[in-house]
Order: C-alpha cells, then structure tokens, then sequence
C-alpha cells in the first residue's frame, strides 16, 4: 500500500501504526492558491461554498492528506498542534509517521481552504463546521476548533458514492422506512456510528422511486444528490440560509413532502421536525442514543418539564420508527466495518407503552415483534456472528446484555415475557 511520507517529503520507508508500508515520491513546496476570479453576475455559488476552480495553477497542501484518506479508504483524519497527524482505518486511530506539526502548520494547512465566514466563525465561537470537496473525490465533514489557545482539525470522509441498504449489509426491514408518507423516523447512535449514511441510502431509494419534494436542512451539506424521480432541495446553514432557525421557520413553505433536519440538538429542532411530522409530512432526523427507550428520554430531555407529557402524546401518534446503530470492526476480507442495528417501528403496542411512559419495556416489544420486522440488538449480534461478519468477543462488547447474548449464541432464547398488563 502506498503512503506519502508528508512529513519529510523524502522518499523512505515509513509507517502507519505498526504496519511498514512504501512511501511514495516525496511532496513539492506548493504555493496557496489563488483565491478564485469569478464575475459576480455569472456567479450563482456563494463565496463561502466556492471550491478552488479546476483552472487553479496550484493545489491547496491539505489535498494531499485528504487524498491519502481516501486512498486508504481511512475515515477520518485528525490533526491537532504539536502532534503527529492521525487517521482512523477500521474503527481504530493511528499515527502517520513523521514530525509533529507546529500550531502555525495546522493553521497554515487548513486556513487556505477556509473562506471568511468560517475564520470568523472561528475566533468567535472557538470551532467551525464546514464540508470540503475534495476535486471530482470524497467529500470531508471538517470540524476545526481551538484547544488550550491552539488548533486541532478532525476531518470525516463522506463517501461520494450514496450507497443502498445491501450495499450497507442493512437488514431488509429496514426499506420500511421508506414506505411511510408521514410522521417522524430517527436514526440513533453516537458519533460515527453511520447515521447519515443510513440516512442518505433512505433519502435516495425515495428518491429514485417517489414523485415528490425532498428538503434537506444541514451543518455541513454532507452526502450530495441528484435528482432522481424527486426534486431535491439540500439546505446549507451558514450558506444558504443564515441561521438553523431561519431555515426551519421557512420550511413548511417550501411544500416539502420529505424533511431531512440532521441532528435533533436542542429543543428548537426538535419540536420543528415534531410539527413538520404532525402536518403530514415525512421527517428523518439523527439522535445521540443507543437504544429506543434511551432516545425517547433523550428526546424529552430537550423539552422544558412543563412540555414534556404534551410532547410525549406527539410522540405517540407521529414516531414511525426509531433505528440504533453501531459500526463494528468485520473479520470479512475487504469489509471494514459491519453495522449492527436495532429497528423499532410504532406498532400499536410500542405506542401504548410510550403514551404510559413504560420506555423502559419497549425492549421486549422489540424482541417478541420480528415478525412485524423489528429487530432487537442481541438478535442482530448473533446472526453477525453467525455469518462470519464480526468475532464473538466484539458482540459482547457491543451488546446491551452480553449474557442474555450467550445464551441465545448457544440456542437459548429466554420468552419475551407478557408485555402488556
């Protein structure tokens, strides 16, 4: 596999993590490039989304990193001053051989692709979210940020290729959530635990089977897409509309019959995909959780307590699904990593026990309901160790009840029990 000694810009054997790997032809000096000439009344990009044009006589530096990453097929790449520059490969964070980078290197490196509004955004906030395309490659999630007076950079590679359920090792009950025409679906899990792209495989089945509106509301625009049999209207915060609530507040004008709001971060977003959903449309939205009764608390936890039972009773008539997921490190050769997932839709019984506030027994409901689809995540566990995909000692770790999990690995189911009472 070939890597580019970034640091030394020699031509030596080098490493990454402990795996000796041959290093590629050293890199040149290269001068920033020059800012792009555009006339602005041919112009309809605003500056601030503006890649450099493929006419620049000289690439940014940082390309060459963002071109490792995705040569390696890496999914993140991380710098922070005084240290050495680190890539994730396979759910793991390791090293790139060389030199520590100076805080004025890390500045240097990521401030020629930054416009102005994400400097300023910067020194006044201490972080900056922005995507950056990478040429005709991979998009990058960037978000750089101060730490103790100086800079770090983690930087996420979106695939540029939108990839369906299959190609995602999904389970099959998972299309279902692309059949609803109204109410509310989440996507739960923590970071990097492949919300957006399980979300982005949903947006483009719909996409490429459904006459409709698609309105996304992003912080950055991560996955790109074409219009297919539906018209799609991706919303960028800071770029194309001021402010996250500028963007929710037109939203219901823009006659969307399929809404995007990425994160569920305060009570502001939530309740406007709550509202979106109870006015008949079909909402997609991303939660920090790892199971279904965590996410409804965390979803009430966004709510003032005076609130909570009124949009408990939302909850009850437009949830549709929620989905948990995880991405775990596969034993099968040319997969990196594998998700495991726990599906729940809104079955009359899921309701009944969210409308009682017994959240803590959707568990069983899940488990005693796959034939409705639903699938429990010790049940996922165990068919991915079965079929090879992951080893059994990172099931365990994965696995909300790691011994419920060996019992059904070795043929022992324990009864659902009753559930409603």
């Amino acid at each position: 596999m070939a890597e580019e000694d970034i640091y030394r810009r020699i031509n030596e054997r080098t490493h990454v993590g402990d795996e000796p790997v041959e290093a590629a032809p050293a890199l040149e000096e290269i001068e920033p490039a020059e800012p792009p000439t555009i006339a602005p009344s041919k112009s309809v990009v605003p500056e601030r989304n503006r890649t450099a044009p493929a006419s620049a006589k000289r690439e940014p530096k940082i390309h060459k990193y963002l071109k490792y990453v995705v040569d390696i097929q890496a999914s993140d790449i991380h710098f922070k001053s005084n240290a050495r520059v680190h890539i994730r490969v396979k759910g793991d964070l390791k090293p790139i051989k060389g030199d520590p980078l100076s805080p004025q290197e890390v500045e240097n490196l990521w401030f020629e692709i930054m416009n102005e509004h994400q400097r300023k955004q910067l020194a006044e906030k201490g972080a900056s979210d922005f995507a950056y395309q990478l040429g005709d490659s991979d998009r990058f999630r960037v978000n750089i940020f101060r730490q103790r007076g100086q800079l770090s950079v983690a930087a996420r590679r979106v695939n540029k290729n939108i990839l369906n359920f299959d190609q995602l090792y999904l389970p099959k009950s998972i299309y279902k959530v692309t059949e609803f025409h109204q109410g509310l679906v989440l996507l739960a899990g923590i970071t990097g635990s492949g919300k957006s792209t399980t979300i982005a495989a949903a947006l483009d089945y719909i996409n490429a089977h459904r006459a409709c509106h698609i309105v996304t509301v992003e912080d950055p625009i991560e996955y790109l897409f074409s219009d297919r049999k539906a018209l799609v209207n991706q919303r960028e915060v800071y770029v194309d509309v001021a402010s996250f609530a500028d963007a929710l507040k037109y939203l219901m004008r823009e006659d969307p019959d399929v809404v995007l709001i990425g994160e569920m971060r305060d009570e502001e977003t939530f309740t406007a995909a709550l509202n979106a959903a109870e006015t008949g449309h079909l909402v997609f939205g991303t939660v920090h959780a790892s199971s279904s009764s965590q996410t409804i608390n965390r979803i009430l936890d966004l709510i003032p307590e005076g609130s909570r039972d009124l949009v408990r009773q939302t909850l009850v008539f437009n949830l549709q699904a929620i989905i948990c997921q995880k991405l775990l490190p596969s034993i099968k050769p040319g997969l990196a990593r594998v998700p495991a997932v726990e599906i729940m839709f809104a079955s009359p019984t899921v309701r009944k026990l969210i409308d009682e506030k017994r959240d803590d027994e959707l568990s069983k409901v899940i488990r005693a309901s796959q034939s409705e689809g639903m699938l429990d995540m010790n049940e996922c566990l165990k068919g991915l160790v079965e079929q090879e995909y992951i080893e059994t000692a990172v099931a365990y770790a994965a696995s909300p009840n790691p011994q419920e999990l060996k019992m059904r690995l070795k043929g022992i189911s324990a009864g659902a029990g009753s559930i409603l009472g």
